[in-house]
C-alpha cells in the first residue's frame, strides 16, 4: 500500500486529493495544524518541532498545499501573510526531507498559473519564461524558488501550477452558480479576459498520472488544454444551469463587490491564457476539457 502525505490537507483541494486516493486504496495521512482525525497530524508549518518529521521516512509521495488563501484583500498584513505561509512551510519541508535516512520518493509542491503574464492571444506553456510582475506572479516565483532551494537529490520534485479548480465544494465553481442562478451570470469586465481552469476530478487524476510516471518533474500547468474567455464561460454556465440571462458586471461594479466581499477585482479581470503543453505531451487525457462537461457533472 502507498503512503501519500498531504501538508495543508484540510482544505478543498486537499480534501478532493484525499478521497480520490482513499478511494484506490492508498493510506493518506494529513498535516494540519488542528488535528481531527486520526489520520490527521499535527503540525504548526514553521518549525521541526513534533512526530510528524518522522512520516516522511519512506514516504511515497508528499504532497504540500500549505499557504494563505489568496481570496482576500491585498493588504500589507496579508501579503505578507500569503507570502510567509507558502515560503515557509515549503522550506521547511525541504529541510525535513534532508533529514530522513529514506525520503519521500516524490515531493509535489503547490503553485499558480498565475506566474505567467497575463495573455490575451499567446498561449502560456511551461516553457514560457514571460512571468508576471504582479502580487500574484511574485508570490508564485518565491514560492517556487523556496521549492527549489533545497536539493534533495533523492526525490523526484514537480510544481504544480494550479489554475481555477472548479468543484461543488469550495472555489469559483459556488459563488459564479449562484451568480448565474440569481440572473448576475453575464460576462464580468469586458469579458475578454482568458480564463484556464480544471475540474477538481482532472485536477486529482492529473496528480495521479505525475505520480505514476518517474519520467515526470519540474513545473507542469494544471488546467485545461483550451482555455476559454470570461465571456464565454459565463453563457456556458448559463447554458449548463438553464438560466437564459445573465446582467453582466462592468469593472466598477466588480470593484464595489469584491470591496463588500473583501478580496481583489484582479483575480477576475486578470487574463490567464495557459494551456497544459507537458501534460498533454505526456498522455493524459482530460475528462472534462470543457466549461459545459463541468458544470453539468458538478451540479449532477
Amino acid at each position: 500500500m502507498k503512503t501519500i502525505l498531504i501538508a495543508g490537507g484540510t482544505g478543498f483541494i486537499g480534501q478532493t486529493l484525499e478521497k480520490h486516493f482513499t478511494s484506490k486504496g492508498y493510506s493518506v495521512k494529513i498535516l494540519s495544524r488542528n488535528p481531527k482525525r486520526d489520520n490527521e497530524i499535527l503540525w504548526d508549518a514553521k518549525t521541526m518541532e513534533g512526530s510528524w518529521v518522522t512520516h516522511l521516512e519512506n514516504l511515497d509521495v508528499l504532497i504540500n498545499l500549505t499557504g494563505k488563501t489568496i481570496n482576500c484583500r491585498f493588504t500589507d498584513a496579508n501579503k505578507k501573510a500569503i507570502k510567509e505561509s507558502r515560503i515557509v512551510a515549503t522550506a521547511l519541508l525541504g529541510q525535513a526531507i534532508d533529514t530522513c535516512n529514506n525520503p519521500p520518493k516524490v515531493w509535489m509542491n503547490s503553485s499558480t498559473t498565475s506566474i505567467y503574464k497575463a495573455s490575451f492571444t499567446k498561449e502560456m506553456t511551461e516553457d514560457s519564461t514571460a512571468y508576471g510582475t504582479d502580487f500574484e506572479a511574485e508570490v508564485a516565483t518565491v514560492w517556487e524558488n523556496a521549492f527549489y532551494k533545497t536539493q534533495n537529490p533523492e526525490t523526484r520534485k514537480i510544481v504544480l501550477r494550479t489554475s481555477i479548480v472548479l468543484g461543488n465544494e469550495d472555489g469559483a465553481f459556488v459563488p459564479l452558480k449562484k451568480l448565474t442562478q440569481f440572473g448576475l451570470g453575464g460576462k464580468q469586465g469586458d469579458g475578454k479576459q482568458k480564463v484556464s481552469w480544471i475540474h477538481k476530478t482532472d485536477f486529482a487524476r492529473a496528480v495521479d498520472f505525475l505520480m505514476q510516471k518517474e519520467s515526470a518533474k519540474g513545473a507542469y500547468n494544471f488546467c485545461v488544454p483550451k482555455p476559454t474567455d470570461n465571456a464565454t464561460m459565463m453563457k456556458d454556465f448559463r447554458k449548463a444551469l438553464g438560466v437564459p440571462i445573465g446582467i453582466p458586471s462592468p469593472k466598477f461594479i466588480l470593484e464595489i463587490g469584491a470591496l463588500f466581499m473583501q478580496t481583489e477585482p484582479e483575480l477576475i479581470l486578470n487574463s490567464r491564457n495557459v494551456v497544459p503543453k507537458k501534460l498533454l505531451e505526456d498522455g493524459f487525457k482530460f475528462q472534462f476539457p470543457t466549461i459545459v462537461s463541468a458544470v453539468k457533472n458538478l451540479i449532477d
